[in-house]
């Protein structure tokens, strides 16, 4: 048995959201000693380029989610033209959906429907689409933005479990995304309908939208429609949401996307020209 399936039976047994939930009460400390050092030994640990943030000092952070969730210098993500990637991160997979499934790894894959909460009419609207996805190591900047002007329809969460959504667990656990807990956010576009559904994870301690605050974790219970009072419009490179750790964007579009030309694995940064609708 290879390192990266053992590392993936492991988490069947494993109290997901008891983990996430102490290790998101240890991020939010403010003691100065504790803090502090967990904020330089994760910068060490995982080389974190501190010069692109707004804020440089790591002891200027209040808590390790602070600093976890730090907006960057302003033009240090530019904007590119057509369908961007909303995050940094590894562009895991993309592609056409094939009637109505996604490619999660060789060997896996996962319907719309699935991810959706068994929405089937919302996964209908994506039968023959595209999609990417975008994992967000521990490094990385954790902000999710628009890849596209949009504007919010409707945002449900669907509980579930919190297996890592690393490259190892992604080969192995059979529908990973639709698995785990996750916000899915339906927006309409220019280019037709589209959805960004944010998948929790491992120690991922919560999610977060900027017009609704913190949205995970909440109490156990079935899927969710969560109402809001206001419209919401965002434009293209707008923050939509953020982890306080890390985790995985998937993104589909009714309308089919011609990508550049991409490689399932490659880094790729928020902002980043993916293709052009077409």
């Amino acid at each position: 048995m290879t390192p990266a399936k053992l590392f993936a039976l492991i988490q069947y047994p494993l109290p997901h959201h008891l983990l996430s939930r102490l290790i998101g009460r240890l991020a939010d400390c403010r003691l100065p000693w504790l803090k502090d050092a967990l904020i330089r030994a994760f910068i060490r640990q995982f080389k974190v380029d501190m010069g692109e943030a707004q804020e440089p000092d790591p002891s200027a952070y209040p808590s390790f989610n602070d600093f976890f969730t730090r907006p960057l210098k302003d033009g240090a993500r530019p904007i590119g033209k057509g369908l961007t990637s909303p995050a940094d991160g590894t562009l895991s997979q993309f592609g056409p959906i094939g009637h109505g499934r996604m490619i999660q790894a060789k060997g896996h894959d996962f319907t719309a429907a699935d991810l959706l909460g068994g929405d089937l009419e919302a996964a209908e609207r994506y039968r023959d689409g595209s999609f990417a996805t975008v994992y967000l190591s521990p490094r990385d900047y954790h902000r999710v933005h628009m890849p596209v002007a949009g504007t919010l329809r409707e945002m449900v969460y669907v509980p579930g479990r919190l297996f890592s959504v690393n490259t190892a667990t992604t080969h192995h656990v059979p529908n990973l995304f639709a698995r785990n807990e996750r916000l899915v956010c339906h927006f309409d576009t220019e280019h037709g309908p589209m959805v960004l559904v944010l998948v929790g994870a491992m120690i991922v301690a919560a999610i977060e939208t900027v017009w609704a605050g913190q949205i995970t974790p909440l109490p156990r219970g079935g899927v969710q429609r969560i109402r809001f009072d206001t419209l919401v419009h965002l434009e293209k490179g707008e923050e939509m949401g953020r982890f306080k750790l890390g985790s995985t964007v998937v993104m589909a579009f009714s309308e089919s996307v011609a990508f550049n030309d991409l490689a399932a694995e490659q880094m790729v940064r928020m902002g980043q020209r993916l293709g052009g609708f077409g």
